[in-house]
């Protein structure tokens, strides 16, 4: 049996895009706040809470996890509720891991990454440049940035808001072309931690279905 992977598998994944980037003019508001997250990045791990909302406003798919970044293109992105599921780009590919179904996916690492909102935690001088960018004020403690990609970025989604608070990413909320909306919460964000490379690189276990290449 085939099971889709958690959505947003593609965007939550430009957290591991080059890590780095150039700062922008300090700015009032949210997006002094994502300068603040960004200057001087160069690895980050954090814990996180994602729900899935259909069209209509019903919860679709609840996951939990954490993640892992590192300069220039590597991440590990791990699921461990309500099913297992690791995803690892070691910079040229992403690798897709369903232990229960002794399933591994592969793709190529690329644009569809690129224009991912998250991609602006970690190279915000292509902020302005593929999105328009609005102040979206404060609500529930949270000091928020909304992102509408301009004509012809396509980063999966039609719009998306970043929510901080004390220089962190809190929250990231996203709506795709089918309406869908997506919320990631984000804790215990560690900055510039030394993270082993072998967290980046991923060998499928013997005797599980590899699919694509």
């Amino acid at each position: 049996m085939k099971r889709n992977p958690p959505a947003t598998v593609a965007t939550v994944s430009a957290l591991a895009l080059a890590l780095s980037f150039t700062v922008g003019s300090a700015h009032a508001g949210a997006r002094d706040e994502l300068n603040r997250f960004t200057g001087g990045l160069r690895s980050a791990s954090a814990a996180f809470n994602q729900q899935v909302f259909t069209s209509k406003g019903k919860l679709k798919e609840s996951t939990a996890g954490g993640l892992a970044m590192q300069q220039p293109k590597l991440f590990r992105w791990v699921y461990t509720k309500p099913y297992p599921q690791t995803v690892v780009a070691d910079g040229t590919k992403i690798w897709v891991y369903e232990p229960d179904l002794q399933q591994v996916t592969v793709r190529q690492q690329g644009a569809e990454e690129a224009n991912s909102p998250l991609a602006v935690l970690i190279n915000p001088s292509r902020l302005d440049a593929q999105y328009i960018v609005k102040e979206a004020g404060t609500s529930g403690g949270l000091q928020w940035l909304s992102l509408t990609p301009r004509k012809g970025v396509d980063g999966g989604f039609t719009s998306a808001k970043l929510g901080f608070n004390k220089g962190l990413l809190q929250r990231l909320d996203f709506t795709d072309g089918l309406g869908q909306r997506t919320t990631i919460s984000f804790s215990n964000w560690k900055r510039n931690l030394s993270i082993p490379a072998s967290n980046f690189r991923f060998t499928p276990p013997k005797g599980v279905d590899v699919i694509g290449g």
